[in-house]
């Protein structure tokens, strides 16, 4: 089994840190094709099995689904309370699938349509809603992968709206991480919805799939998968205190087993690491000398909280060094990249992170910066 801890800066960008540390409990092996542990608290991946192979979704895809619509609701394209119609082409079954029994006669909104989606995993709501935001589900499908572009989910690709399969849809544990993130981040007054244990449309009351929402009172989401080819998928999302993990478990062998192996690795996370607060966003970390600038110092710090997540009882054990670039020289603008935040612990590197400008500074006048640069000279 191959542990790794590592440390993103921005949404789950590449690689900078990884740490092997022998004093830490191994992380449990998993009956899954593929896995990880996402801190959503620090930004960092505290367990990696293949999270990077390429596998099918199946009803996972739905996440991205959901995304669209939450983005399209937030840009006012549309609004909850808005009804629609289906069409005979949208409620098509492909066989045995997953649906809300939405009615092609019986106008249904918006709101109802997410719930049939994530709560139901309804490929009837999914195909509507893609229908509806796109014109068609294969424009969505592009609109789908436009987004996961965006979001830095290198390997995943979108052929429908539902999951079904198809040997160009495939996405990753990782990407996963990437996308159940940003729902959480980028909308969370929509993502109670995932919470919800059941619900019911046109008389039919469906359970949420999602075991965990009854075995695990920390977890509130988030959706499950599942094809005969894909096998038995999860990705759940718990939160104590303050701290949210988020598990991506693919290709379990049974409904139960996704579930209790979810558990495990949500479980290993809370027990065997804590998220602490190195530093506040926008206070100064340091204020750095500046030339030729309408200020001699240039304060320097994170534009957010950050958050380091590290094995439990080793806060003594962490160490950070400052490198910056010299000389400095004005303008800066806010949010520039200075220099770099370096962590040890105990005695091993461990993560780093991007120091940047608080306040923009100007450009002095002509005489203080004729002074600087004499100045300069002789440095």
């Amino acid at each position: 089994m191959k542990f790794s801890l590592l440390l993103f800066i921005a949404l789950l960008s590449p690689l900078l840190a990884q740490a092997q540390l022998a004093n830490l409990p191994p992380a449990p092996v998993l009956a899954a094709k593929s896995y990880l542990l996402y801190d959503f608290t620090s930004n960092q991946i505290l367990v990696d099995q293949n999270g990077n192979e390429r596998t099918e979704p199946a009803s996972i895809t739905k996440l991205m689904t959901a995304y669209l619509t939450f983005s399209s609701l937030k840009l006012n394209k549309f609004s909850l309370d808005q009804t629609i119609t289906p069409s005979a082409e949208a409620l098509r079954a492909q066989g045995v699938e997953s649906r809300m029994f939405l009615d092609k006669n019986k106008p249904v909104t918006i709101a109802e349509l997410l719930r049939g989606l994530i709560v139901q995993s309804g490929n009837d709501a999914a195909r509507v809603l893609a229908t509806t935001l796109a014109g068609s589900e294969e424009n969505f499908a592009k609109l789908m992968n436009q987004e996961a572009q965006r979001l830095g989910m290198s390997n995943t690709h979108y052929i429908n709206a539902t999951g079904m399969p198809h040997p160009q849809h495939y996405s990753s544990a990782y990407d996963t991480a990437i996308l159940a993130a940003a729902i959480v981040r980028d909308f969370p007054e929509h993502y109670p919805i995932y919470s919800l244990r059941e619900y019911q449309y046109n008389n039919i009351n469906q359970a949420n799939r999602n075991r965990l929402l009854w075995m695990d009172p920390y977890v509130d989401g988030m959706k499950t998968g599942h094809t005969e080819s894909a096998g038995f998928c999860l990705v759940a999302s718990a939160k104590r205190n303050q701290r949210r993990l988020i598990s991506v478990v693919l290709g379990t062998a049974s409904d139960n087993l996704r579930a209790t192996e979810s558990q495990k690795l949500l479980n290993y996370g809370f027990q065997n690491f804590e998220a602490v607060r190195l530093y506040k966003k926008n206070e100064p970390v340091a204020n750095l000398h500046l030339w030729k600038g309408t200020e001699s110092k240039a304060k320097v710090g994170f534009r957010s909280d950050l958050f380091l997540s590290i094995p439990t009882g080793q806060m003594a054990q962490l160490k950070a060094t400052m490198e910056t670039q010299q000389p400095l020289i004005a303008p800066l603008s806010g949010g520039q990249k200075v220099g770099m935040i370096k962590i040890s612990l105990g005695g091993k590197p461990y993560a780093e992170y991007k120091l940047v400008v608080l306040e923009p500074v100007p450009l002095a006048n002509v005489f203080s910066r004729g002074w600087d640069s004499i100045r300069l000279l002789f440095k």
